[in-house]
């Protein structure tokens, strides 16, 4: 099993040292969903959810999250962000909306973080503009399904 590197000999929680380590292209892509009953998707894709258009101010308020990344998680490095994309896309068959975050950066350690709270942020937005219609609403499936540059290579969840 490999070493937790957050801990020093130890055991305290320290932030891993990265100035060691080659700047290179970085790339992560995490996912996560947002499962509602289907009159609550109805709002989404009419556009008529009384706090506005759910789908665009989640995917700013995810790229935000992305930005904020270091300021939320006290050992995570704040990073030159080269990209920030967010796909969300209704689904009827969850029913529900898919979120998607692409992150990218040239630096020293990896984005995977960074892409995570994209997500993390769009759905818990999407849960937010959407929460006088549904209490009911519920996050799931959150994770890293691509991770790509620096030493430890590249990682494809499924692979």
């Amino acid at each position: 099993m490999a070493e937790l590197t957050h801990f020093d000999g130890a055991g305290q929680a320290h932030m891993v040292d990265v100035s060691g380590k080659a700047v290179t292209d970085r790339i992560a892509v995490a996912e996560g969903w947002v499962k509602m009953r289907p009159e609550t998707l109805a709002l989404v894709e009419q556009g008529s959810a009384k706090k506005g258009d759910v789908l665009g101010i989640a995917r700013l308020a995810g790229i935000m999250g992305a930005k904020k990344t270091a300021d939320l998680i006290p050992l995570c490095h704040p990073l030159p962000i080269t990209k920030v994309t967010l796909e969300l896309v209704t689904d009827a068959a969850l029913p529900g909306v898919r979120i998607t975050a692409t992150v990218k950066t040239t630096g020293q350690t990896g984005v995977e973080m960074e892409a995570l709270t994209a997500v993390s942020v769009a759905a818990l937005t999407v849960h937010d503009m959407l929460k006088a219609a549904e209490k009911s609403i519920e996050i799931g499936g959150i994770r890293v399904v691509l991770k790509d540059g620096g030493k430890s290579g590249r990682y494809e969840a499924g692979s």
